[in-house]
């Protein structure tokens, strides 16, 4: 893969960056079949993809599986889709050969409007002065390069495997073992502990945003569902990765720590009670998103499933306990509807009976794991309620938590 090397941020060159560049070629070595892998979330391109990106003056051979197909380099120009994303197939993100550096590489395309060509730069950057404190790469993931592809900013990383909720998914939502969690969570936590010493905070942390390094697998049984299934049936058996090695990705809404932010980050299910009560956030939202994805990573699904404030601190009340008189009296003005004669409005509020029964059906934390954990619940649970502690004040801290018995005890054992 041929493309201009950029080694600083270039802030200056925003929006005024020439339209033409140097052309573009992407090289497939001839294999027997391309791997379709997971990136950010979303579905790597095969190589039938890679065709719509080559440069009209470059021949440049793409193996479509056993088939050899000679092009012209690059398309002529086409309008983006209505959502101005490149069109190259169903793609958003590829995975392409690096002729230069003979890897796989893949490339995240960014849509082809200034609001996202912005956050793009500022995740360059955020990209840029990770790696130069992670000197070993084992955090987060790599940049290897960037350029500017007619109007869209393309960012190529180091190719890694599936994300947390794909894999999730592809194993039909079944928990990883115990063990795994504990040394997912420690790498978790490290990353993260390690951005907030740069005084960084993510904001965005999901399973999708968190990418297995291997794709490799192996299948055991799955002692849950052997009782009355035939080692034939497929379900007998679930996925574990071959390795527990994670790297962090998606930085495009990481932040510098500053007073007074207020805004909504986070998505839904992991977002911290201090933001939807419009209290302003800091590092600690960071950390109550890791618990919520430590629990899903135990249980297969999403500690709070919903889509509306009130039945989420509803579901946090549910799962948690009451949230504190201090944190409800001051919440904004966009979040004072939640709140009624000093507690949280509900279930008077609850817009459905079918949102009452949502959250009554939850069960508390501890039964919750326990339900799932067969080893280490109660170290486990102390652990998830220091990471979900309500007053993020109160919240334990990333470095605080590698610290706690779960991880400690098991480091002893070894």
């Amino acid at each position: 893969m041929e493309t201009e090397r950029v080694t600083e941020f270039p802030f200056a060159y925003l929006d005024r960056r020439p339209r033409k560049r140097a052309r573009l070629g992407w090289d497939v070595p001839q294999a027997p079949k391309a791997q379709v892998g997971m990136f950010c979330g979303q579905e790597l391109g095969n190589v039938t993809s890679y065709a719509s990106l080559m440069a009209p003056s470059e021949t440049s051979t793409i193996s479509l599986f056993d088939k050899e197909v000679t092009r012209n380099g690059s398309p002529p120009w086409r309008e983006d889709d209505k959502d101005g994303h490149y069109i190259a197939k169903w793609v958003k993100v590829l995975e392409c050969w690096d002729r230069e550096k003979r890897e796989m590489v893949a490339i995240k395309i960014v849509r082809g409007i200034k609001k996202y060509r912005e956050a793009a730069m500022i995740e360059i950057e955020v990209l840029q002065q990770l790696g130069k404190h992670d000197k070993g790469g084992n955090r987060c993931v790599q940049l290897r390069n960037w350029f500017d592809y007619r109007n869209h900013i393309c960012i190529v990383f180091e190719k890694l495997g599936p994300s947390l909720y794909d894999f999730l998914k592809k194993n039909n939502y079944r928990s990883f073992p115990i063990d795994l969690v504990r040394e997912i969570g420690r790498q978790l936590l490290e990353c993260v502990a390690f951005m907030h010493d740069l005084r960084l905070i993510h904001t965005d942390l999901k399973p999708e945003n968190i990418l297995l390094v291997s794709q490799d697998y192996i299948k055991v049984p799955d002692y849950n569902k052997s009782s009355s299934r035939s080692p034939k049936d497929s379900s007998y058996f679930k996925r574990v990765p071959k390795s527990s090695a994670i790297k962090v990705i998606d930085f495009g809404s990481t932040t510098y720590e500053r007073q007074d932010q207020t805004y909504i980050v986070s998505t839904r299910h992991y977002r911290a009670p201090e933001v939807i009560l419009g209290l302003g956030w800091t590092y600690p939202c960071d950390v109550w998103s890791i618990g919520c994805i430590l629990v899903e990573l135990c249980t297969g699904e999403a500690l709070f499933q919903t889509h509306e404030n009130l039945e989420h601190l509803a579901m946090m009340e549910r799962v948690l306990g009451s949230l504190p008189q201090h944190m409800l009296k001051r919440a904004d003005r966009h979040a004072e509807k939640y709140v009624r004669r000093g507690r949280l409005d509900w279930p008077e509020g609850a817009a459905s009976r079918e949102s009452i029964r949502a959250v009554q059906k939850l069960p508390r934390l501890q039964n919750l794991v326990m339900q799932h954990v067969d080893h280490s619940a109660g170290d486990l649970i102390h652990l998830l309620q220091g990471l979900l502690r309500y007053d993020p004040s109160d919240r334990l801290s990333a470095r605080e938590a590698l610290r706690h018995s779960f991880f400690t005890k098991d480091s002893l054992r070894r």
